[in-house]
């Protein structure tokens, strides 16, 4: 079964047991899809700051975004453990030969290459989603301040642990060119999620 259609129970004895997978990867995506959920129910609430036609339209747009995200990082739990299981499977393969030690050299790299991918794209989602944390911190009603802050804290939960897999995963691929690139927007993307998150803070008070 599909960890996102498990019971919250099941979901945490999985993360609980002793099996490699899931791991802090599908826990970061998971952390980012809980508060991408949290900005969309605020931003869905009935009253804003003021009350403004302003404050509604950029909400409704925020949480607009918010859906599409979510939807896209609910889908990473079981992506990042599927991306995860190949790379355990490629390092399994036989290796008594060279003809084996090269097939099995090939598919590690291209298994690496994806369950990189995956908590990259967990980055990306989850900086977009701080951005629109922006907006609902400025707009929406204060007495869900609190539940903001949460929303973008684990978001920065999120983004931070992605980077943590994206950086493992990356030490031992070979393709330098892909590494100096991925390097590069691991970078700007905390630097996005940083700045939006401090943005979002300050906009609450």
């Amino acid at each position: 079964m599909p960890l996102v259609e498990r019971s919250l129970r099941e979901l945490l004895a999985a993360f609980a047991s002793s099996d490699p997978t899931p791991g802090g990867g599908s826990a970061a995506a998971a952390a980012s899809a809980i508060g991408a959920s949290l900005l969309m129910m605020v931003a869905g609430l009935p009253k804003t700051r003021s009350g403004s036609d302003g404050e509604r339209t950029a909400l409704t747009s925020a949480r607009i975004g918010l859906t599409r995200l979510q939807a896209q990082l609910t889908d990473a739990v079981d992506a990042d453990t599927a991306a995860y299981d190949q790379v355990v499977a490629a390092y399994r393969q036989p290796k008594a030969s060279a003809a084996e030690q090269a097939s099995r050299k090939a598919a590690i790299q291209r298994a690496l290459h994806a369950a990189t991918d995956v908590p990259l794209n967990v980055m990306r989602l989850s900086a977009e989603s701080l951005q629109h944390a922006r907006a609902v911190a400025a707009d929406a009603h204060r007495p869900a301040a609190s539940d903001v802050g949460v929303g973008v804290a684990l978001l920065m939960a999120g983004l931070q642990g992605a980077r943590l897999n994206v950086e493992t995963n990356i030490s031992a691929l070979s393709d330098a060119a892909y590494k100096e690139a991925v390097a590069a927007e691991v970078d700007r993307l905390m630097r996005v999620g940083e700045e939006s998150a401090e943005a979002a803070r300050s906009a609450l008070g």
